[in-house]
C-alpha cells in the first residue's frame, strides 16, 4: 500500500520538500552530522531536502509515523495529508488532493 494522492506528484514533492526543510536537524535522517549539512551549498542541501522528501513519501507507504530528528512525520489517509509535527507545537502539512 503506497500514499494516495489525487495532485500531481511533482507539487507533493515541492510542498513536502519546504516541510522537511523546516525541521533543524533534518539532516540526521541520513546520518549527517551538523558540520557536514552546514559545509552543503543551497543547492546541496535542496537536493537533500528532496531526496528526504521523496524517501519518507514512499516510506509513508508502509509506516504511518516516522521520525526525522526531533520532527515526526504522519500520513494521514482519512484527511488526504502528510503531517509534519515540528518540536512540541508547529505543524505543517502537505496537501494529497
Amino acid at each position: 500500500m503506497g500514499v494516495k494522492h489525487g495532485r500531481e506528484y511533482e507539487y507533493i514533492l515541492a510542498d513536502f520538500t519546504e516541510a522537511v526543510g523546516r525541521i533543524p536537524d533534518c539532516y540526521v535522517f541520513f546520518e549527517m552530522e551538523p558540520a557536514e549539512w552546514e559545509g552543503l551549498s543551497k543547492e546541496e542541501k535542496h537536493e537533500v531536502l528532496e531526496a528526504l522528501a521523496e524517501d519518507l513519501f514512499f516510506g509513508l507507504g508502509t509506516e504511518p509515523v516516522i521520525a526525522v530528528g526531533s520532527a515526526v512525520v504522519i500520513y494521514d489517509p482519512d484527511a488526504h495529508r502528510i503531517n509534519v509535527l515540528i518540536g512540541e507545537e508547529e505543524l505543517t502539512s502537505v496537501k494529497l488532493i
